[in-house]
């Protein structure tokens, strides 16, 4: 590439050129399969191109400081992938197993190449299951004692392959990068790099011998191969975890699997059996190219600037709101509740994670989508192995062990109280289970799937917003923590200029709303104002500069959600909106933080009653608020005649002693500081 030849042809100067191409065209080496087609309905299948899929479902926060992937995010987009692929490598294992003595019995193997040594530790222990940690009698976190040591320990490694974790007798799974070599040296005493990488190299390259130190070896995860070469001939699954931006470097990677395992031809046809070698992540002949250059700016303009800005003579209209950095609970209790029917849902989605991908056989270099191509038959992976192993019930425990630790491990000032994980632990199952039996919709997928991290990470994020601890009488305690030092925030400080298209507003304390969008903000504010002039609404405020968010965690990484308005209805009920669009990964999570922020802010109760309101259509918001309106005040109608009935009693016992409208009036102000609703 770059020569000014087409890439993949010889150069005119050669006079022989017997390249990778022709050595599979003649059967030599492997036929390496490559995905071809899948139902995500995509162009490229998503597992082709894996690096860059990856790249591009990264959240904010999933992401290195040099902007490379954390491992933790990239192995929650590569997993539904590696389950597959891994499903492939264990009918190949299970086929070596049932050998006979006299027949071929060398396990297959299956290769994993990493961006980086942080990602190939955290794919190794994953997969593997073990890890090596420091152990000893340090005090203090002194590393340098001399009593520490570095020891390994072991647990269950990749859901649903056994076959591939290690163990304290042996290790079937093994990782060879630079820094494993520096530990190889730490530990070996009078150990040198040279001798540790020796010794790692007679294991790599007597992968399949039997009787050799390789013998057991059956997944590789490294980052860069070793240089001079591996005669290893019995790989078979190869995965590709960083980026291929050149044919050479696809070719490279693939070549580690290519070498045959028998080189004797068929007596009947007289030529090699053909033998194969799946690989995923390697865009394998992939011709770069590279796009035209987004226009550049034409260079800043001047464009007039409207203000945006609170208005002295509206001051009734003002919103005030908590400013709210977390939340704590009121009381010492261990029981939870959670509304199940009101979490939002969570949707296996397919075209995200594909199900099924057919391979296919690929022996020269095409330009384009592989999926364009035919020639050879196409042959399905899936994950069937991993739904076969594994059990819905041992995924809804592993999530629910999970949740009850974001649930007692917090902060101490956060902590509401000291929590005892095994009262917890049987009701956050009973929650979890309800949940994936009544709001996951499975699209068609295996019910197992839903224990892909990228489910599973997202469920534990939706009932932690959810779950709310109650008093024995069943009451919620969830109250909010303000920031110290500025517990509200008011639309009396709002004042800024803005190029954004703006429209006047009649029933807000600001005098415009900026909006984001070309139509869809504008039509909801039409029909707030609208509502505004019939008597439902008292007055309402864009979020745009009012420092109003909601703070949330996806991916066990903290952030603020802004919602686009607030609104204070007739009757004193303040509702947070949102006009969506189009679902996100994070939606959901949004939307169950906003909802436990106006439940905790209800319960405070110093700012009145709080909910929270989602329009998908800005035309149907009017209705939308109505119903709200409705539901809340029957809700409410039952503590209302309460408070009348004692009112009443009261007024009753005070008339009595000699009170009169004017003392009431008196002891009514006083006792108000706040304003009170109209009616």
């Amino acid at each position: 590439h770059g020569s000014g030849y087409p890439e993949g042809s010889p150069f005119p100067w050669i006079v022989s050129d017997f390249g990778l191409v022709d050595a599979i065209e003649s059967g030599i080496t492997k036929i390496p399969r490559l995905p071809a087609i899948d139902n995500s309905g995509r162009p490229d299948p998503v597992y082709f191109k894996l690096w860059d899929n990856i790249v591009a479902n990264l959240q904010a926060g999933d992401r290195l400081p040099g902007g490379k992937p954390k491992p933790e995010a990239a192995y929650r987009e590569a997993e539904p992938a590696l389950l597959t692929l891994a499903g492939e490598w264990k009918e190949r294992f299970d086929l070596m197993q049932a050998a006979t003595p006299d027949q071929e019995r060398s396990p297959p193997v299956m290769i994993l190449v990493c961006d980086n040594t942080d990602m190939a530790a955290h794919f190794h222990k994953m997969i593997g299951g073990d890890e090596t940690v420091e152990e000893g009698n340090g005090e203090d976190g002194d590393k340098s004692n001399k009593k520490r040591k570095r020891v390994r320990r072991f647990s269950n490694g990749l859901a649903g392959f056994p076959d591939l974790w290690n163990n304290e007798q042996r290790d079937v799974t093994l990782r060879i990068d630079s820094k494993l070599l520096a530990a190889a040296e730490s530990q070996g005493g009078t150990g040198t790099v040279k001798t540790a990488a020796e010794e790692l190299r007679k294991v790599i390259s007597t992968i399949g011998v039997s009787g050799a130190p390789g013998e057991h070896i059956r997944c590789v995860v490294s980052v860069n191969m070793l240089s001079e070469g591996w005669d290893a001939n019995n790989v078979t699954q190869i995965f590709g975890l960083r980026a291929f931006r050149s044919q050479l470097l696809c070719e490279q990677v693939v070549g580690r699997g290519l070498r045959r395992m028998d080189y004797t031809p068929d007596p009947e046809t007289g030529f090699l059996t053909a033998e194969y070698v799946d690989v995923f992540g390697v865009p394998f002949s992939l011709i770069p190219f590279k796009g035209r250059e987004k226009g550049q700016s034409t260079g800043k303009t001047d464009f007039p600037k409207q203000e945006v800005m609170a208005l002295p003579e509206r001051q009734d209209l003002e919103i005030r709101f908590p400013v709210i950095e977390g939340y704590v609970a009121s009381s010492t209790c261990n029981r939870i509740a959670c509304d199940v029917e009101k979490v939002e849902r969570t949707t296996l989605d397919p075209t995200d994670t594909p199900t099924a991908t057919f391979i296919r056989p690929q022996v020269a270099h095409q330009v384009g989508h592989i999926s364009a191509y035919g020639g050879f038959e196409l042959t399905e992976v899936n994950r069937s192995e991993y739904h076969q192993s594994t059990y819905l019930q041992t995924i809804e425990f592993a999530i629910a062990a999970r949740l009850v630790g974001e649930l007692t491990v917090a902060a101490p000032s956060e902590q509401p109280h000291k929590q005892n994980r095994q009262a917890l632990f049987p009701q956050v199952l009973r929650i979890v289970h309800d949940y994936i039996a009544r709001r996951v919709e499975f699209n068609g997928m295996h019910p197992c799937d839903v224990g892909l991290q990228t489910y599973a990470e997202r469920i534990v994020n939706l009932l932690a917003e959810a779950i709310a601890h109650v008093e024995t009488d069943g009451e919620p305690t969830l109250l909010p923590r303000l920031n110290p030092y500025q517990p509200l925030g008011s639309t009396a400080d709002v004042h800024f200029k803005t190029v954004k298209p703006v429209r006047a507003a009649t029933a807000s304390h600001l005098n415009a709303v900026a909006c984001d969008t070309g139509s869809w903000e504008q039509a909801a504010m039409f029909q707030i104002e609208r509502l505004a002039q019939r008597g439902l609404v008292r007055c309402y405020v864009r979020n745009e500069r009012l420092d109003f968010n909601i703070p949330y965690e996806f991916h066990n990484v903290s952030r603020v959600y802004e919602p686009d308005f607030i609104v204070e209805l007739k009757s004193g009920l303040k509702v947070v909106v949102e006009v969506k669009g189009q679902s996100h990964p994070e939606t959901p999570i949004k939307h169950e933080a906003a909802k436990r922020w106006a439940a905790a802010v209800t319960n405070w109760g110093k700012l009145g009653h709080w909910e929270f309101l989602v329009c998908w259509d800005p035309q149907r918001l009017g209705d939308e608020l109505k119903r709200v309106a409705a539901e809340h005040k029957e809700r409410m109608q039952p503590l209302v005649n309460r408070v009348l009935e004692r009112a009443k009693a009261k007024t009753d016992r005070l008339r009595a002693i000699g009170w009169t409208k004017q003392d009431f009036a008196k002891a009514l102000g006083e006792l108000l500081d706040v304003r009170p609703p109209a009616d």
